[in-house]
């Protein structure tokens, strides 16, 4: 719809019979297909950068202040736990998790214990695994990776162009719709004058 518009803005710009309206719709549709080609994708590629960059800052402070500790397995737990151990076994989300409760050591030697999800196979008592951990020993969730990070951003851009897209075709046909509620307007009003005259003998009708 909004290209055929557009391209009636030279087939109706010598049409004796093209009213004022058809061309300003042609011209709010060209404006329009130019906000969506041009525009729209700029907003996604600003968008996408800055979440990107924002994103990777993330990630760069999560890996300088969590840390994978070696753990010891105590007992297993009821529930879940948001807490990982490491990942490498645990990329797949269908990845079969068992809460434990496990100890380990905070960098300035002090005991901690928590409960923590793992992959291990085995998760007896006194089964070693990793768990990730912050600068003071605590649990901590798995570090984001820069990849899941730019893919977040993608995504981002993607989405904002699209919304971009969708809203300027959205204005676009209420721009329309309220031109069209006018032209009737127009047209109910000349109709009221002669209509009453219409087809009456000596009325030029």
């Amino acid at each position: 719809m909004t290209v055929r518009a557009v391209l009636g803005i030279r087939r109706w710009r010598r049409n004796p019979v093209c009213r004022p309206t058809d061309r300003l719709e042609a011209w709010v549709a060209l404006a329009a297909l130019l906000l969506m080609v041009v525009v729209a994708p700029v907003l996604g590629w600003l968008s996408g950068s800055l979440t990107d960059d924002a994103l990777q800052r993330s990630v760069r402070a999560q890996h300088a202040h969590r840390h994978l500790t070696p753990a010891v397995v105590v007992r297993e737990a009821s529930g879940t736990s948001r807490f990982a151990q490491d990942p490498e076994a645990a990329v797949a989300e269908d990845t079969a998790r068992t809460s434990v409760v496990a100890g380990w050591r905070a960098p300035d030697g002090t005991a901690r214990t928590g409960k923590v999800s793992t992959t291990s196979a085995v998760a007896a008592p006194g089964t070693r695994i990793r768990v990730w951990t912050d600068d003071r020993g605590f649990p901590a969730t798995r570090p984001m990776d820069a990849a899941t990070a730019r893919t977040h951003a993608v995504l981002a851009g993607i989405g904002v162009t699209l919304l971009a897209g969708g809203l300027t075709e959205t204005a676009r046909r209420l721009v329309v719709w309220r031109m069209m509620q006018r032209r009737y307007t127009r047209l109910d009003h000349a109709w009221a004058e002669v209509g009453p005259d219409w087809g009456r003998t000596g009325t030029g009708g």
